[in-house]
């Protein structure tokens, strides 16, 4: 979930002339992590999604895959092989890792101090502490039933997260080497066991349970490796949709309704319609006028992922305690987007960026000793 403000890869000159910073596709990924914030909200009100006007908005986990890769593709591919290795890791690390701590300790802080619930029996400081490490560190341990044991329970979206560091070290070691139809090929295969997921599950919601592991593995192929394939062969769409107007082909994917086959539907949105945003994202004109929200909207979307959730888990049990009406859903809903974007917001600035400033600058002296 990075912006891209690398320099240029020269073999790329043509994809270059149309875009070199890409804002759109920065401001949709913050829409997208909206969508995301609304869906985790709505899903203990409506446990059938199909009445859940934000029943797809999962989906949007792939649209960020497939930025992803679009993103490390379009930033390391060029350099990756001066730089090697064990820095990308460096890079990846300092720019994701701060916030995925972050995230562990506020559900940590969610899970013992929820005014509406208090710890469920059986853990003890030892248990919790162990889920703590293993939050900090992305080692999934799913083993909280009564959070449907999540691969992380503390902050439940980090389980995306972990997929991206398998992504990343999986690019490093062998994609970025990959020819164009092998990567293709790849690609194929990735696609063809996402439809084997969406076939036997029914949809393509799973990966962040310990039923569904695997499924999250089967959804990143298929997106990284479409992301980086847009990269590789340059497609890039001219258009004058604008941030608007592509905002708008988002929100159709992230609120379509459910269909009788709805995981055909799903699997049509991922393979071929989130890489045609992308490509369109990155071949459209943006207005000044719209620039300053995408600059914003691209900030947030990562702090406001991997932040929100110890108050849906504080938000779930007050719902399953006071069931609130329809009137003070809305309400209550609305205005904890405003407040958890502007908190995102506050983190970027006193957190996220401090933090990876620090690391970056210990980084460049340890290069000069």
């Amino acid at each position: 979930m990075d912006t891209i403000t690398s320099t240029a890869p020269k073999r790329s000159q043509d994809l270059l002339k149309t875009k070199q910073h890409f804002e759109i596709l920065d401001g949709l990924r913050g829409i997208a992590a909206i969508v995301v914030v609304i869906f985790h909200f709505l899903e203990w009100v409506y446990s059938d999604y199909s009445k859940n006007f934000a029943g797809h908005g999962f989906l949007a986990v792939d649209f960020f895959f497939c930025l992803s890769g679009f993103v490390i593709a379009y930033a390391y591919d060029d350099r990756i092989g001066r730089m090697g290795v064990t820095e990308f890791f460096k890079s990846r690390l300092i720019r994701l890792h701060p916030l995925v701590v972050l995230g562990s300790v506020l559900g940590l802080l969610a899970f013992l101090f929820d005014p509406f619930s208090a710890p469920p029996a059986g853990y003890d400081a030892g248990k919790i502490a162990l889920l703590f490490l293993a939050s900090i560190l992305l080692v999934p341990y799913p083993v909280m039933p009564e959070r449907s044991f999540n691969l992380f329970g503390l902050n439940a979206p980090a389980w995306s997260l972990f997929w991206e560091y398998i992504a990343n070290i999986v690019y490093a070691w062998v994609l970025c080497k990959l020819s164009k139809r092998t990567l293709l090929a790849i690609a194929v295969a990735a696609a063809a066991c996402l439809c084997y997921v969406g076939y036997t599950a029914g949809n393509l919601m799973g990966g962040w349970g310990k039923s569904t592991f695997w499924h999250g593995g089967a959804r990143i192929a298929y997106s990284f490796t479409a992301g980086m394939l847009v990269y590789r062969y340059n497609i890039v769409i001219k258009n004058r949709l604008g941030f608007a107007g592509l905002t708008i082909l988002l929100l159709a994917a992230l609120l379509m309704p459910w269909f009788k086959q709805n995981w055909l539907a799903e699997l049509a949105v991922v393979i071929l319609y989130f890489p045609l945003l992308i490509a369109l994202g990155a071949g459209s004109r943006l207005t000044a006028g719209a620039r300053g929200i995408c600059v914003f909207s691209g900030k947030i979307s990562y702090p406001l992922y991997m932040t929100h959730y110890a108050v849906i888990w504080t938000f779930a049990n007050y719902y399953n305690q006071y069931k609130p009406g329809t009137v003070q859903l809305t309400w209550m809903v609305s205005i904890a987007i405003v407040v958890l974007t502007g908190i995102a917001y506050l983190v970027m600035i006193w957190y996220d960026i401090p933090v990876r400033r620090y690391f970056t600058s210990k980084r460049k002296l340890s290069k000069h000793k």
